[in-house]
């Protein structure tokens, strides 16, 4: 992981490498990449390349792509990425909707899948809506052939450690062809590395669930369990989001609730209890109305009141007073806006933000101008997609982002 101290031993070293190369081989398509390349692009020797292709091969996961002219020499073999040998399920739990998406190693969606929801139904309930969207998708896009031997793959580089190994024979996904697991986002907070729920806003009764463990043991699949704004953040990073594909954006949900996904230095941003992102939470109005989470004048009521009433412009506005809060604090790149109410009237809110963030950049005179802010790209199912990455980006060497 980024940050992480300490030497590595030889079989998480050839993981780290074998990420490398496979992260490489995402990026470059379906034109591919030639082993040269690879050894250049990520420091490597040419035998280490070649040993980490020939296993990746081995597994399925990469494939030649054709030869390309060499400036001298004989032509190259170029290597590519195999998308179907691995697929991965993403489930966003909002508070009165389940959408869930089956995507390949592209992050391409395959099958899709949405049904209303009440998160306050109760865990059996919730976890039934869970395991029914999961079994569909998969028996949908990724059922055999009649007849056809089916090995179970299991994800190559050793990046899902932590995640508690299903019982054997345990669900019905766990003999389902490629499949690398399944990953869920709903609102916080929540213990991101223990796959617990917190007081989730507006649900006290989910307090302590052990969410992740339900369901693999529901499921047999591995299962990692996030905040949905840190997995559609998660996903707009990992496609490329921000400066240079990097820097430091906010993504900011307004939905049924209103919370943030913080990418700092290409990372996602969790913070030490993984309860980083609670932006709807922060008063701005001192003994304002009374909001879901017991405080009063939390800019997520003040916000979801003003939608209520059908006042956009005002709505937008202090959404823009968040994002400016946020600007200054931590002074990121970009601001990403995205959730149901956002794209129900996308131009209000990019508009109305932007212009808060426009004049606080004028006041404060800054030579950089104003923070951009435009639309996350993914649309509704961007939380869905992201957190199908939970389980994908570690793969790629993307475990830290």
């Amino acid at each position: 992981m980024r940050g992480a101290v300490g030497g590595a031993n030889l079989l998480a070293l050839r993981s780290h490498n074998a990420a490398l190369v496979l992260d490489l081989l995402r990026t470059a398509g379906a034109e591919g990449i030639s082993r040269l390349e690879l050894a250049e692009r990520t420091g490597l020797t040419p035998q280490a390349v070649s040993k980490i292709t020939a296993r990746l091969r081995e597994d399925g996961l990469a494939a030649e792509a054709g030869r390309r002219a060499s400036t001298g020499g004989k032509p190259r073999t170029v290597l590519r990425l195999v998308p179907e040998a691995g697929h991965a399920l993403g489930v966003h739990l909002d508070r009165d909707e389940l959408r869930a998406v089956l995507v390949d190693l592209d992050g391409t969606v395959l099958g899709e899948r949405r049904s209303p929801l009440d998160l306050g139904a109760g865990a059996e309930a919730v976890l039934e809506g869970v395991a029914g969207a999961a079994r569909e998708l998969v028996a949908d896009v990724l059922r055999p052939p009649v007849g056809a031997v089916v090995d179970t793959v299991r994800p190559p580089v050793g990046t899902l450690d932590d995640t508690p190994r299903p019982p054997a024979g345990a669900g019905a996904l766990a003999d389902a062809p490629t499949l690398l697991g399944l990953g869920v986002a709903l609102p916080g907070p929540l213990d991101h590395v223990r796959g617990v729920l917190h007081r989730v806003t507006g649900f006290p009764e989910w307090d302590g669930f052990p969410l992740r463990d339900a369901l693999v043991r529901r499921l047999g699949v591995p299962v990692v369990v996030d905040k949905d704004t840190n997995a559609a953040a998660l996903g707009l990073a990992v496609g490329g989001e921000g400066p240079g594909g990097g820097g430091s954006f906010a993504y900011l949900h307004l939905g049924t609730g209103l919370g943030a996904g913080l990418v700092i230095g290409g990372g996602v941003h969790r913070g030490a209890r993984t309860g980083a992102g609670e932006f709807g939470h922060q008063v701005v109005q001192l003994d304002g109305p009374p909001c879901t989470c017991g405080a009063r004048g939390c800019i997520e009521a003040l916000c979801l009141g003003a939608v209520a009433r059908g006042d956009l412009t005002e709505a937008a506005r202090v959404l823009g007073a968040g994002a400016a809060n946020l600007a200054g604090l931590l002074d990121i790149d970009l601001v990403l806006l995205g959730g149901r109410t956002v794209a129900a009237a996308p131009e209000a809110f990019v508009g109305g933000v932007g212009a808060v963030l426009d004049a606080r950049a004028r006041r404060e005179g800054g030579h950089g101008g104003a923070v951009p802010v435009r639309m996350a790209p993914g649309g509704v199912r961007g939380v869905a997609e992201g957190a199908a990455q939970l389980l994908l980006a570690p793969l790629f060497g993307r475990g830290d982002v």
